[in-house]
């Protein structure tokens, strides 16, 4: 995978300032892409339980992550700007680029894999990460991103990122209800 067609998915890598902290974003997608035999992410489908059980099956992976990190941007910047919050973009950028990386492990296609049934989302994720280099607060947000851990986010960023996902999940859900308690 080469930068050009990961920036093609995620446009939004761009933004991260620091180059080191936008490598080890590439190196985490690309050894993904890489190691799961993937050429392209934008066929990937979202998440494979929720779709099989609500009957949605046009959702992608792609369109959920740029979801992510548009919400996760701009509740961010509206804390950094109403708050005065200490919250670092680039960080939370990262984070949410790659919060659902462990997702090229656990699925192939449609389908479940060993580490899906045996690991469960996102812990894979917490390796991939770690193995390209993010540091440890990038690889926490992975971790707490989820209430499928026992993690709860410990930093500002990863709480905006783990609401950004709840809320980017949701709208997917919303597409096949009206009432949201009910999936």
């Amino acid at each position: 995978m080469t930068a050009d067609q990961l920036a093609d998915a995620f446009p939004s890598i761009e933004r991260i300032e620091d180059d080191d902290l936008r490598a080890s974003v590439r190196e985490a997608w690309a050894t993904a892409m890489a190691e799961n035999g993937i050429d392209s992410l934008e066929s990937l489908p979202w998440y494979p339980p929720a779709q099989r059980k609500l009957d949605l099956p046009d959702e992608t992976f792609v369109a959920h992550v740029r979801d992510v990190v548009a919400g996760a941007l701009a509740l961010g910047e509206m804390l950094i700007e109403h708050r005065d919050a200490d919250l670092d973009l680039d960080r939370l950028l990262a984070g949410a680029l790659v919060h659902d990386v462990s997702k090229l492990y656990e699925f192939d296609g449609m389908e479940s894999t060993r580490i899906e049934e045996l690991l469960g989302h996102p812990y894979y994720g917490v390796y991939v990460t770690a193995a390209a280099g993010l540091p440890v607060e990038v690889t926490h947000m992975v971790l707490s991103h989820t209430s499928r851990t026992a993690v709860e986010p410990a930093t500002l960023e990863a709480v905006v990122l783990r609401r950004a996902d709840e809320a980017a999940a949701a709208a997917i859900r919303w597409e096949a209800t009206d009432d949201l308690r009910e999936v």
